[in-house]
């Protein structure tokens, strides 16, 4: 009988409005979270000047003027490495668009990346 005095002063009424103030914080807690998730970028979108670049290979192999075969060679071989870098570089929810296909506005340019990763890749793929 020592547990009687403790539920009668037990206030019904007092524990409901706490418990539902307690639950519209945590309500309103989740639901900023929520919004947060929503509004937070999930990929990234970049473009490429994809023309630009290979132009400038293919400039650069014209002024070479060395043997036609192994120049053809060599841009597949650089084509190859680019279709792999735009893979490459498309990965983790990113998105690669190319930049003379589409009206992008402020979307950054990844030119520079691309080029590092051919770059990077036709150096892995040289023999000695």
């Amino acid at each position: 009988m020592a547990d009687a005095p403790l539920l009668q002063s037990f206030n019904r009424p007092l524990a409901l409005r706490l418990g539902g103030v307690l639950l519209t914080v945590c309500l309103l807690l989740w639901g900023a979270w929520v919004s947060r998730e929503l509004v937070k970028p999930r990929e990234q979108i970049v473009t490429v000047r994809m023309s630009e670049t290979i132009a400038r290979f293919v400039d650069a192999e014209a002024r070479e003027r060395q043997d036609p075969e192994a120049g053809q060679a060599r841009t597949l071989a650089y084509l190859k490495a680019a279709e792999a870098a735009v893979q490459e570089m498309g990965g983790n929810g990113r998105v690669v668009l190319v930049a003379e296909a589409v009206v992008a506005g402020d979307v950054p340019d990844a030119t520079a990346e691309l080029e590092r990763r051919i770059a990077a890749r036709l150096g892995r793929e040289k023999r000695p």
